[in-house]
Order: C-alpha cells, then structure tokens, then sequence
C-alpha cells in the first residue's frame, strides 16, 4: 500500500504520460488550507487533535489505510489521528464501528472536534459509509482524496448527511 500511495502522489514520476489525467497535480498541489478560528483553537484538546490531522493534509485515499505509512481510508485516518492526539483511544474499525462508539447529537449541538457521519457514499453493509471531523463553521477534515478539508453545505455533502456525534 505505501508503494501505492507513492506512485499515486508522483503519478509514478511521469506527468507528461498523463496529461489530461485528472491526477496530476491532485497529490502535487496543497488543498485548499482552512483558517480554524483563534478561540476554538483555545481548546487544548480540540488544538491537539487538530495538529495531529493536518499533517496528513494533501496524503491519498488508500482504502484500508489506518497509517502514515500506508496512508489513510476515512475511518482509519479518524481512529488514528483520535489515537495519536491522545483525544480518545480509538481501535481501527469502520466508520460505523465509530459511530456506535460515540454519543448521537443535534447539528445544533456540534462542536469543533465531533465526528460527521455519512451514509450511501458508496455501497457497503453497514447504514456509514464515511466519517470526518467537524472544525466548526459548516467545515470538516476528512480523509477525501486527498485528505483535506470540505464544505458541509456543499449538495453532495448534504445529500449524504447521516448525522453527528461525540467521542465518549
């Protein structure tokens, strides 16, 4: 898998085989940065979550990938980075397995560092299909591909709510 990822971050060092490729550049270029707000940076356990996940911002979807080395599916890029920022001991498992870790809350009641659940983003048994972390303002990091940060209002987004919930 990390050979994988490799490849797929250099498009195996031959842009100029893939021009029209919506690829390249997709792992070159930085995603689009979020300013998360100085107050809800204040929160020393919101802040250490948050270091931990961005220094995988611009990494690739790999499925199965619960590592840097490897790097990440939705729900092992969460477990990890909960894990590692000592926030909540989070054991790889689906995103689903998360969820019924978690206590269900209101949109209103979401706070920066709640996960946002999804369902039917792709076909799979179980009622989540991916998982992010809320920063607040309608945003979320979540492990796209590449990992970075997305807009809850967008319709895609929005037509996959399943809801949200708190680490317990």
């Amino acid at each position: 898998l990390s050979m994988y990822a490799a490849y797929m971050a250099t498009l195996g060092n031959r842009e100029d085989l893939f021009p029209n490729s919506s690829y390249v550049g997709k792992y070159s270029e930085t995603p689009p940065k979020y300013e998360i707000p100085s107050e809800v940076m204040a929160d020393e356990t919101f802040s250490a979550l948050i270091t931990e996940a961005e220094k995988y911002i611009g990494m690739p979807y790999v499925w199965g990938g619960s590592n840097p080395n490897t790097s990440f599916d939705c729900s092992g890029f969460i477990c990890w980075v909960y894990t590692q920022s000592g926030v909540c001991n989070l054991p790889r498992m689906t995103a689903y397995g998360i969820y019924l870790r978690c206590t269900p809350i209101s949109a209103s009641q979401a706070q920066p560092g709640d996960l946002v659940f999804f369902a039917n983003t792709y076909d799979c048994p179980e009622p989540i299909s991916h998982i992010g972390i809320y920063v607040g303002n309608g945003k979320m990091l979540h492990c796209g591909n590449p990992i970075g940060y997305a807009d809850l209002s967008n319709s895609y987004w929005k037509s996959h709510m399943y809801g949200f919930a708190r680490p317990k």
